[in-house]
């Protein structure tokens, strides 16, 4: 990874002595572009810490932690994140203080080395979707245990990724990780297929294994890759398939029969049952990804009050409700603190990255022009990079604008044929100029 991502530059802080998963010494962290809980990095907006939280839950108390860190240490601003972890913006001169608040609401790594590698995606309806073959959440907090404890794992990229897809209707399931399973039955067995650098959604799985060998295979598979990789070769994409796999001794079964169903286009976004008879969740959208510490209190207030007290983050920037007997109530409070609540609100259908106001790398004020765009009633998925990284959109979404210059951006419509963000439809566009443009193309059934 280029040390300079999205304008950013590693800083390491000493222990600060709490007593809850103390921060580590210097020596400890190693350097890196990606913010953690334990490395703040800088932006132009100020520091930037992330949260990664387990399977993308989190307790009312913990959403009220990070809201008071934010206000107290930072200005305020927290970003939901498509991988289903929270960031903090803009923190001040305090980072030790703000890192402590957060160890202190259980926050943290179990091992101070093994925060980096804390990457692992779930539904965020894991344990409550009908649509599930099996709850992923008991081998997610094994896989995450091993992650962090075992001291040859903290070698990998902070960016090295792995998804447990337990078949949920609710599921991203085009962002590509390093390592992915996804159940299916065969012959009344469930089964874990598995692929490398991509996604049950558009890959084909390599081979399957037993459930019960999910936890095995992940290990292996991780072994096997330190074992054969160069310093250079970080991620999974830069390894011979043939090579990993011919290391692995574990049993591997044919993925015969595998299909990935595709997820429920918009069960990001409404009210929807649970696996568990009367019960309910209900999914809204951060705006362009982001919320204050007003709108995180209120959601834990909501999940306490209507919920079982948590909180679920996902892929799509949001927040979910599990466990919810009283669906109106909480959409109506949802929408009050400014969360997007329908797909007809067209920032609804927005991606932007954090944008020049916030990033050294960006060409453009991608949120604003964002707001701007959505102004105009397009009635597409739109993704605005500031830059060619694409930071805020882990998967090619059907129209991308890339910033070329302050308030202008090339457009590309999403073509599978075609590499990068698909195919180049035209060149240095204002914001009044794409909407123009988009207003008269119809909709893909490919938006969806």
């Amino acid at each position: 990874m280029p040390p300079d991502k999205a304008g950013i530059i590693p800083r390491l802080y000493p222990s600060t002595g709490s007593p809850v998963n103390p921060t580590p010494a210097v020596n400890t962290l190693r350097p890196s572009a990606c913010p953690g809980l334990l490395r703040i990095v800088q932006a132009l907006d100020g520091g930037i810490c992330r949260i990664k939280l387990a399977g993308g839950s989190i307790t009312a108390a913990q959403a009220h932690a990070v809201a008071d860190a934010a206000q107290a240490y930072a200005g305020g601003v927290i970003e939901a994140t498509n991988r289903a972890n929270l960031q903090i913006r803009g923190i001040g001169t305090e980072e030790s203080a703000l890192i402590a608040m957060l160890l202190a609401a259980d926050l943290g790594p179990n091992n101070a080395a093994g925060d980096d590698v804390r990457n692992l995606m779930l539904s965020p309806s894991a344990g409550i979707d009908p649509q599930m073959l099996f709850d992923t959440r008991p081998l997610a907090e094994q896989i995450l245990n091993t992650l962090q404890s075992h001291p040859r794992f903290h070698e990998l990229s902070a960016k090295f990724a792995v998804q447990l897809d337990g078949g949920e209707a609710l599921a991203m399931l085009e962002h590509h990780h390093d390592l992915w399973l996804s159940a299916f039955v065969r012959e009344g067995e469930t089964l874990l297929a598995f692929g490398l650098a991509g996604c049950p959604g558009l890959d084909a799985p390599l081979a399957a294994v037993p459930l019960d060998q999910g936890h095995a295979l992940v290990v292996a598979v991780l072994e096997a890759f330190l074992d054969i990789a160069t310093p250079e070769q970080t991620r999974m994409r830069h390894l011979s398939v043939d090579n990993l796999l011919s290391r692995l001794t574990l049993p591997l079964l044919p993925s015969d029969g595998f299909n990935r169903p595709p997820s429920g286009a918009l069960q990001h976004l409404g009210t929807y049952p649970q696996h568990q008879n009367n019960k309910l969740y209900i999914a809204a959208i951060a705006p362009l990804g982001r919320l204050d510490a007003t709108m995180l209190k209120g959601a834990a207030h909501l999940a306490s009050e209507y919920g079982d007290g948590t909180l679920r983050f996902t892929p799509w920037q949001g927040v979910l409700l599990p466990n919810v007997e009283k669906p109106h109530a909480v959409t109506e409070h949802l929408a009050q603190l400014g969360f997007l609540c329908s797909i007809d609100q067209p920032l609804a259908r927005m991606i932007a990255c954090t944008g020049s106001s916030g990033c050294g790398k960006a060409l453009a004020d991608t949120k604003a022009d964002a707001v701007q765009l959505a102004a105009l009633s397009t009635d597409h998925n739109v993704h605005l990079s500031g830059c060619p990284r694409s930071c805020a959109a882990a998967h090619v979404a059907p129209v991308t604008l890339l910033a070329v210059s302050p308030g202008h951006y090339d457009l590309y419509f999403r073509e599978a044929a075609q590499p990068g963000f698909g195919r180049l439809h035209a060149r240095n566009l204002s914001i009044e100029a794409t909407g123009a443009l988009l207003r008269a193309r119809p909709r893909s059934n490919t938006d969806d």
